[in-house]
């Protein structure tokens, strides 16, 4: 096979190259021809790299949004086995910068500190979820909790158990977050009217609620403090 990776100069090849020079020296391609492992007998691994994010508009974002049956379906060469890689390591990444941001010991004093928290878990979800991250008396995190998720368009948050967990994580301060899938940032009716009963509840409990964030896209999000609606 003359397009084989075999036949490539050593330090051309992605694994090689990586060992050797390390994994940011690497493209996006080279990543996924990795994790691709081989190719077919028409094509190389990068070949079938390039394919794939050629699929996603050379976009990772929406490369991260597809599901392995998607992939596996549109993409000729790659089979269940390879599609599933894909979407893993891709999850592996998106848990990794959640975790990074969830786990810093700076305090949260802006919406776009806030944002960053939850934006690797959300902005590439093709449903909607609501999230809470609980806070200390100095705005850092202890905690964080997935509440509810629904379709493509809603998810129903119930009040009474956002403040029982606010109350087991002994936070006293609250953040909500939820996405728009469709990358529309303004609020609905039923989003203005979920962040009035949490205001009002928190107050009861003397919980500070700092900001409810939606989440629609990488560097995309509506802050209710910022707007003044809190």
């Amino acid at each position: 096979m003359k397009n084989s990776i075999k036949n490539w100069c050593e330090e051309d090849r992605p694994r090689e190259k990586l060992l050797l020079k390390g994994a940011d020296s690497l493209s996006e391609t080279e990543l996924i021809a990795i994790l691709i492992g081989v190719g077919g007998k028409e094509q190389s691994a990068v070949d079938l790299a390039r394919k794939i994010l050629k699929y996603a508009d050379n976009n990772l974002p929406k490369l991260a949004r597809l599901t392995p049956i998607e992939l596996s379906k549109n993409i000729k060469g790659i089979g269940p086995a390879k599609a599933v890689t894909i979407v893993a390591a891709l999850e592996l990444g998106r848990r990794h910068n959640s975790k990074f941001s969830a786990d810093r010991s700076e305090p949260i004093n802006s919406s776009r500190q806030a944002a960053a928290v939850l934006s690797p878990i959300l902005a590439d979800l093709r449903h909607e979820e609501f999230w809470l991250v609980f806070l200390n008396n100095s705005n850092k995190i202890i905690g964080k909790s997935r509440l509810s998720l629904g379709g493509i368009s809603a998810t129903v948050v119930d009040v009474r158990i956002v403040m029982k967990q606010a109350i087991l994580n002994n936070a006293t301060g609250l953040i909500a977050y939820h996405n728009h899938p469709g990358g529309v940032c303004q609020p609905s009716e039923g989003d203005i009217l979920t962040t009035k009963k949490i205001r009002k509840a928190a107050e009861v409990f003397d919980i500070r609620f700092l900001d409810h964030i939606i989440i629609c896209g990488h560097d995309k999000y509506y802050s209710f403090s910022d707007e003044g609606m809190l």
